[in-house]
């Protein structure tokens, strides 16, 4: 048994062990990018590097792959294992050693990404301000009082909870709630149609499944949901594109009900001042474009302008200008801006890996130099003597 355990330790640390994972990592990113000319980035993300095995599809055959999940978890362990603990440990291994910690901060700081991070937009006309982005991915069921005014609370059925009504009913019930609510039959991407069947609802609505779109963000998910209380129940649909939101009457109180992509806090708000668009000469064809805006927080508010390749990071987000709109609109008519807001806390880690890298490549090189200076002195000397 110990021979058996000595001999796995030995192949995960390997450094044929860490060629024949770097070998994978490269087919799956091969695989990956070209996957992306008929499905969407996010589809693709999900299938090669966020999974633990997959099957690939080379024409009639398929190939049983490792996931990027798997290969990069196996990757560090043998970073780990190779790189730091079995290593010899002297001066000049320390270069080496420092060069795999900076490459464990940057799996580190994937991981972090995958485990913690949301990726959404914020949408906003000149004179909007707004402390939330929408989710381009995740959904959520609201439910507030219809007749509120100002600053609506609202009860949450998360992203999670409407993805189990897929397979069964989901019945959801809250002492703020006069009312229990049933969701079911969770669709990804849908479109309310009116059909005569035995299962369409009221005024022969119900829900069509559609083929997932190459992009992610264009699927508009749908459900039926169900209002239960004493007094009876009503089943409405709920989908992602409706402009207005189910309203029901309990209680003497009127309820609204509605899909919608989740929205997310930002820890300050942003008010968009002056949206900018230059024109390639003799076009409409936009060269660049961005945006003044006012970070709004409470130690106070500052401008800054967002543009290409210069985005807003704070509180652990990033703001980039992504685009605007509308793309037909005419001179003198109001423009939107968008931005493309990502929630990550190990956002600067990979710049933090680069420097550790950095240092260790140049411990490593610099220890080389020396040896080498040392021994082509010793080499004049002894031509010298002799």
């Amino acid at each position: 048994m110990n021979g058996l355990r000595n001999k796995l330790w030995q192949v995960s640390a390997s450094f044929g062990t860490a060629c024949v994972l770097l070998i994978f990592l490269f087919l799956l990113t091969l695989f990956g990018t070209l996957e992306q000319t008929e499905h969407g980035l996010y589809e693709v993300q999900k299938k090669y590097f966020e999974s633990w095995f997959l099957i690939h599809e080379m024409g009639p055959v398929s190939v049983p792959l490792p996931g990027g999940m798997l290969c990069m978890g196996l990757l560090a362990w043998n970073l780990l294992a190779g790189g730091l603990i079995r290593i010899r440990k002297s001066k000049s291994t320390l270069g080496i050693i420092v060069a795999h910690v900076g490459i464990m901060i940057m799996l580190a700081a994937g991981l972090v990404k995958l485990a913690a991070s949301d990726d959404g937009y914020l949408r906003l006309y000149e004179g909007e301000q707004s402390d939330e982005y929408i989710s381009y991915f995740l959904w959520e069921v609201a439910v507030f009082d219809a007749d509120s005014k100002g600053e609506v609370a609202e009860f949450l059925v998360s992203d999670e909870q409407l993805r189990l009504a897929a397979d069964e009913p989901v019945r959801i019930t809250h002492k703020l709630l006069p009312f229990e609510l049933e969701l079911k039959h969770f669709l990804e991407n849908a479109r309310p149609t009116r059909e005569e069947t035995p299962f369409a609802l009221a005024g022969g609505w119900r829900l069509l499944e559609r083929a997932m779109e190459p992009e992610a963000e264009g699927n508009l998910a749908g459900l039926y949901a169900t209002v239960r209380s004493i007094a009876g129940e009503e089943t409405a649909i709920l989908w992602g594109l409706s402009e207005d939101p189910w309203v029901v009457e309990m209680d003497e109180r009127r309820w609204a009900v509605v899909l919608r992509h989740r929205r997310l806090r930002m820890p300050f708000g942003i008010r968009l001042d002056d949206f900018t668009k230059l024109e390639h000469p003799g076009t409409d064809i936009p060269s660049e474009f961005s945006s003044d805006v006012t970070q709004l927080g409470s130690e106070g508010d500052r401008a800054v302008l967002i543009r290409m390749n210069e985005p807003l990071r704070d509180g652990g987000l990033v703001l980039f200008q992504s685009s605007w709109g509308p793309p037909n609109a005419k001179p003198g008519e109001p423009l939107f801006s968008v931005f493309s807001v990502v929630r990550n806390p190990s956002d600067h880690w990979p710049l933090y890996s680069c420097i550790v890298i950095g240092l260790g490549l140049l411990l490593t090189f610099s220890e080389k130099l020396r040896r080498y200076v040392t021994a082509q002195s010793l080499l004049r000397n002894s031509e010298v003597k002799s």
